[in-house]
């Protein structure tokens, strides 16, 4: 994520800001190793991101001020009624500038929270932000591994430390039982992936992308690992056919359809062999759009494409546990149907 807001625009709109007001009755360090004052009550908290507005909602989603985008109207359905549907309040951190610190300051939170880089960029803002406005701004690390951490400490920012404990360990558990499995499938046997992005397919994660952080925890060989960069990048699909995958996952309902009859792709491997995948999408992408909690419930469903015979578990089993625990909604099974086809 980048921020949206200059140094100078930052510096110039907390110029005639109130004095501070954090509670400085306890604190807790957070991703970035600052210590963050625990206001004395939190009922209204601005998320600065996506990543950071799914977190919080899994956890607290009364605490939810509303969303850096406004949920449509196939991602309100598996939300919680008047929590889904509250009022798009722009970001502060991300791609899209869509929201300015004065807008944040009439909402009044009693805490800002973004989940993402902890990097001096993101510190030095958030340090600004909470010093001239005396609203506490905690920085929560993004990285898939760091989701169960992020969890306890904003359960403990928000008083929520019971139910955050609950929500990082079936993380927890979740990542420990599957890269358990993993761990016994020689480096050999762990199928090369084709992560396909956009209406022709040739947009992917690089080596190191956030993007396709869940495929690289699962120990498949990402054929773009190696290509240098970060990040999402274009590739053309001369190199696609000499990487020849053996699995494509694409998050783009367009590519899916059009791919097993484009004469382009017909020799790759993954295309011949019909595993092409389309990743689950609702509320929130499976793999990496945005890349939060989201993505634990697509840790599953990517091992049981890349190694089914180590995960036999039913996969509509596991996508209602998520939903109920996590979304605090329990999906019928047709609307199981409807998340598992990746259509919305």
């Amino acid at each position: 994520m980048s921020a949206i807001f200059s140094r100078r625009s930052i510096l110039a709109g907390i110029a005639t800001l109130a004095a501070p007001r954090i509670a400085r009755a306890a604190t807790v360090r957070d991703s970035a190793g600052r210590e963050i004052a625990i206001p004395a009550k939190v009922e209204r908290v601005f998320p600065a991101g996506p990543p950071a507005a799914i977190t919080l909602y899994t956890l607290a989603p009364d605490l939810l001020l509303g969303w850096p985008r406004a949920n449509r109207a196939d991602e309100r359905e598996f939300l919680l009624p008047g929590i889904g549907d509250r009022p798009e309040i722009g970001r502060i951190t991300g791609r899209g500038n869509s929201a300015n610190l004065e807008a944040v300051l009439e909402l009044k939170p009693d805490l800002i929270v973004d989940a993402g880089s902890t990097g001096k960029t993101y510190v030095e803002l958030a340090g600004r932000v909470q010093e001239q406005t005396g609203i506490p701004y905690a920085l929560l690390d993004g990285r898939f591994a760091q989701i169960p951490a992020s969890y306890r400490i904003l359960g403990r920012l928000t008083g929520h430390d019971e139910r955050a404990e609950r929500l990082a360990r079936w993380c927890e558990e979740a990542m420990a039982t599957i890269t358990g499995r993993i761990a016994m499938v020689p480096e050999e046997k762990r199928p090369s992936v084709y992560y396909a992005r956009g209406p022709r397919g040739l947009e992917t994660g690089l080596g190191g992308s956030i993007n396709v952080e869940t495929l690289s925890f699962l120990g498949a060989r990402n054929v773009a690992a190696a290509t240098p960069g970060s990040g999402l990048a274009n590739v053309s699909l001369e190199q696609v056919l000499a990487w020849n995958p053996e699995v494509i996952v694409t998050i783009d309902l367009g590519f899916a359809e059009s791919v097993r009859s484009d004469p382009g792709w017909a020799d790759i491997r993954a295309v011949r062999e019909g595993r092409v995948h389309l990743s689950p999408k609702l509320p929130f992408g499976w793999v990496d759009f945005p890349p939060s909690v989201n993505r634990m419930i697509g840790l599953w469903w990517l091992a049981k494409l890349l190694y089914p015979a180590q995960f036999p578990e039913d996969i509509r089993v596991l996508a209602r546990e998520f939903h109920t625990l996590f979304y605090q909604v329990t999906p019928s099974e047709a609307q199981l149907d409807r998340i598992l086809s990746g259509r919305g």
